[in-house]
């Protein structure tokens, strides 16, 4: 029997990297790109949640120009640099500044748009310079160029700072007056406050730069020759700047401000149903997706995992503690960014967002599927093995035929309870980049500022679901007994 358990855990193994690999194939026709999440105007979702910007647009002409093809992946920036610098990314585009420390690791395009870092505070603070901000909180937006800038200056200043993965968070956080400022790239700290966010700039543009296209120090150069010399294409021909007055002409800024106004103005929650009803059941359906398969594979590592925990042979039951052991003290968010990241460096080997979401779910929930298995089990009579083997029963069909299904009314609640946390957890894997329901939410709130609204609508969601599931669980339990 412990052959067989081995085998099944070999066989799983080997098809998730086999289902790895096929995506990996697969995702290399096109170049997979990176970019921000919410980084008006050079990325940000439009009314019908589709993908536009500065930054999104240009590459798309590049592309066109050019004859190759680009899968843009929106995991934000941090997210990106670190998918990059992995392998699981050919390049990134989120507005992201060619500083001296990023061009020792990244290989830079020609710049496409100029830029310098501002300080902006609540339209009602009395804040005007940075001597002002000795004590108090600064907002920064994790990993960017404004961030750094922000925190070379705080021991000077005495300021301390906290960060955020987003701009549109890192903006309310001063709105709201939880930080007193933040710091920001000026044509996005410019483009936000044009179309109504409740800032104002205090400062100078500090160290002016450039942005650029990266890709990792010496690879993807034909990509880089590629994206410049399509680059010199489109601001020949005048695409580039039809492209950028696309989105910072002034009419275009007050159709956005109108734009934002009026999703402003939906304060119900059925007119924000009404509005996002396509992204939130998209963000749903891929949400319930990710579950379901990651508490199937969950289910069966952890049955085989738990099975080895209770046979008598104590490398088993070594192996068996110490895969639960490891996997259960792993945050579910370390987990992920390893898989996701981290795996890549190591191997070379590109996963998929959605693999890597299973994987980590299929370890993590695993772990705790096979520690309630095998306290079910173990919650068994110790007789009734010893009769059964007494009648001439061998272990294996001992414990197919008469402790699992008594093992199995124990387990039952605690798999629905598994199936419920498995559904709760999907929402950290927007971390890397897998469009659920929580980043479904997000993106929403970037356009129309609706975060208490969003979020309830979100949370009830969830709720329903997960009411759902417990009815079904105890409906299960009274069949059972």
């Amino acid at each position: 029997m412990t052959k067989k358990l081995f085998g099944l855990v070999s066989l799983l193994c080997a098809c998730l990297f086999f289902f790895s690999f096929s995506s990996t194939a697969h995702a290399e026709k096109t170049y997979q790109i990176g970019t921000d999440v919410t980084y008006p105007p050079f990325e940000f979702a439009n009314k019908d949640n589709k993908y536009v910007g500065i930054d999104i647009d240009l590459l798309k002409a590049i592309a066109k120009e050019e004859n190759f093809k680009v899968a843009i992946k929106p995991v934000g920036f941090n997210a990106a640099v670190q998918s990059l610098q992995s392998g699981q990314l050919d390049g990134v585009m989120a507005g992201m500044a060619m500083t001296d420390e990023r061009k020792v690791k990244f290989d830079f395009s020609e710049p496409y748009y100029k830029t310098g870092f501002v300080m902006a505070v609540a339209k009602d603070s009395k804040i005007t310079k940075l001597e002002q901000l000795r004590g108090k909180r600064v907002a920064i937006k994790t990993g960017t160029a404004a961030g750094e800038y922000a925190i070379s200056l705080k021991d000077k200043y005495g300021f301390t700072t906290v960060t955020f993965d987003d701009s549109d968070n890192m903006y309310n956080d001063v709105v709201n007056g939880n930080s007193v400022a933040c710091f920001e790239d000026i044509p996005v700290m410019q483009y936000a406050i044009k179309t109504g966010t409740a800032l104002k700039i205090v400062t100078k543009p500090a160290q002016g730069g450039y942005y650029g296209f990266a890709v990792m120090k010496g690879q993807n150069q034909e990509l880089l020759k590629k994206f410049n010399a399509g680059l010199a294409k489109i601001k020949k021909n005048g695409e580039y700047q039809k492209i950028v007055d696309r989105y910072l002409s002034s009419k275009t800024v007050a159709a956005q401000k109108e734009a934002k106004k009026d999703g402003n103005s939906e304060r119900t929650f059925l007119g924000l149903l009404k509005q996002n009803r396509q992204a939130l059941l998209k963000g749903l359906g891929e949400t319930l997706y990710l579950t379901i398969v990651g508490i199937i594979c969950a289910t069966i590592f952890g049955v085989i995992l738990g099975l080895l925990g209770i046979l008598p042979n104590k490398f088993a039951q070594g192996l068996s503690t110490t895969i639960i052991y490891i996997f259960r003290g792993l945050p579910l968010l370390v987990l992920a960014l390893f898989i996701y990241n981290g795996l890549p460096s190591l191997t070379g080997v590109k996963i998929p967002a959605f693999v890597a979401g299973v994987i980590t779910l299929m370890l993590n929930e695993g772990a705790y599927t096979a520690a309630f298995v095998k306290g079910g089990i173990e919650a068994v009579d110790k007789g009734q093995m010893e009769a059964a083997r007494s009648l001439g029963l061998p272990f294996g069909t001992a414990m197919r035929k008469v402790i699992l299904p008594q093992g199995l009314k124990i387990m039952v609640p605690s798999f629905v309870n598994q199936f419920i946390i498995t559904l709760k957890d999907t929402s950290i894997l927007s971390i890397i980049g897998i469009l659920e329901l929580t980043q479904t939410g997000k993106i929403i709130i970037a356009r129309n500022l609706e975060g208490f609204k969003v979020w309830t609508i979100i949370a009830l969601i969830y709720l329903i679901i997960i009411t759902l599931l417990t009815w079904l669980s105890n409906y299960v339990q009274k069949k059972m007994k």
